[in-house]
């Protein structure tokens, strides 16, 4: 039996410990401050699709992430008896021009074939939506891949399935000798970095807002750059900035301001929903972009899992199953520009 030791309890950790314990590993989780004390206890949630054109490996592994995420969840949910908050609910996106129109309506053929025939891509009326977004040319974007993730719900229930497989989860590792995987974010980042002598990736803040808004099952929303989700408890989270100069990574200022006022005036239902909640936190962003994975470039014989930035939900699935793949069975699934020495 494989003995594999996660340092990080964020979204990338937990869900690489998950799946180690599903092929039979034994498995510890250390993070001294707790499961998703770090960008993944924030609040937005998005797991949206890249567009369905210029097709690469990146998009592909993020399209099977995605379209996994239904099981995945499921059988977390199922383990450990708590919600992560999933829910595949789609995506409306407003189209400025009649240039915009005629691109997106050739995105849609597009999407028949790159997803798969599985989900679709479609422009629909406005008018269908009506307390949801406005849109200049009464057209809409839907797309049926798009899903949502209750960022700390889906962290608790990840930890519950953990322990109810008999993994452990705590601030300290134990003192057996155990393979070593790091998921440990932006702190994790900015120690590779000075380790290499390089800067190999940073924290980027971010800050969002909930608002007390319940939306049900409705199709969050994607417009000058906001993601709006409505969440299954009766909330609506709203972000991001994306900010690398700060003075406080975990304050929030006038820039969150500026956010909330433009979910108002995007999404008619907000208008008059007050806000419950601010959240500002760091995000670990790679110097290639894409995820970091695979043998950790400073200590030999460990991995590394980093880099999730605003994708890591969506992607955890994936990650965690090519993680395990290459600890466990030997097998190197991660595209080229997924590993770390793509950021070197």
């Amino acid at each position: 039996m494989a003995e594999i030791r996660v340092f990080g309890a964020g979204i990338f950790g937990l869900s690489i410990a998950w799946e180690a314990l599903l092929r039979g590993a034994s498995v510890e989780v250390v993070d001294p401050f707790g499961v998703g004390a770090g960008s993944s206890g924030g609040v937005v949630g998005a797991l949206a699709p890249h567009v369905p054109e210029n097709w690469n490996s990146k998009k592909q592994v993020q399209f099977d992430a995605l379209d996994m995420a239904a099981e995945f969840w499921g059988g977390v949910a199922a383990a450990g008896g708590q919600d992560p908050g999933y829910g595949r609910t789609g995506r409306l996106q407003p189209i400025a021009d009649e240039a915009a129109l005629a691109l997106a309506r050739a995105r849609g053929e597009t999407a028949g074939a790159l997803w798969q025939g599985r989900y679709r891509w479609d422009v629909v009326a406005a008018a269908e939506f009506p307390e949801l977004l406005d849109s200049p040319t009464g057209w809409l974007i839907h797309d049926n891949l798009t899903a949502r993730m209750h960022p700390r719900r889906a962290c608790a229930a990840l930890a519950a399935a953990i322990g109810a497989k008999g993994g452990r989860i705590g601030p300290e590792a134990t003192d057996r000798p155990m393979i070593e995987v790091r998921a440990t974010g932006a702190a994790g980042l900015a120690e590779l970095s000075q380790a290499m002598g390089r800067n190999l990736g940073t924290g980027v803040k971010g800050q969002a807002a909930v608002f007390r808004a319940d939306l049900g099952g409705a199709p969050q929303l994607f417009a000058e750059a906001l993601h709006i989700v409505p969440h299954a408890d009766g909330t609506v989270a709203i972000g991001s900035t994306s900010e690398r100069e700060y003075d406080d990574p975990v304050s929030t200022d006038g820039q969150l301001d500026a956010l909330i006022e433009t979910a108002r005036r995007l999404c008619p239902a907000l208008r008059a929903a007050p806000v419950i909640e601010r959240w500002a936190g760091l995000r670990p962003r790679a110097r290639s972009r894409a995820p970091m994975l695979g043998a950790d470039p400073v200590r030999t014989g460990a991995y590394i899992a980093n880099g999730g930035f605003k994708i890591g939900f969506g992607m955890a699935p994936m990650v965690a199953r090519m993680m395990a793949d290459l600890i466990l069975e030997g097998r190197d699934t991660i595209p080229p520009e997924f590993r770390p020495e793509a950021s070197l």
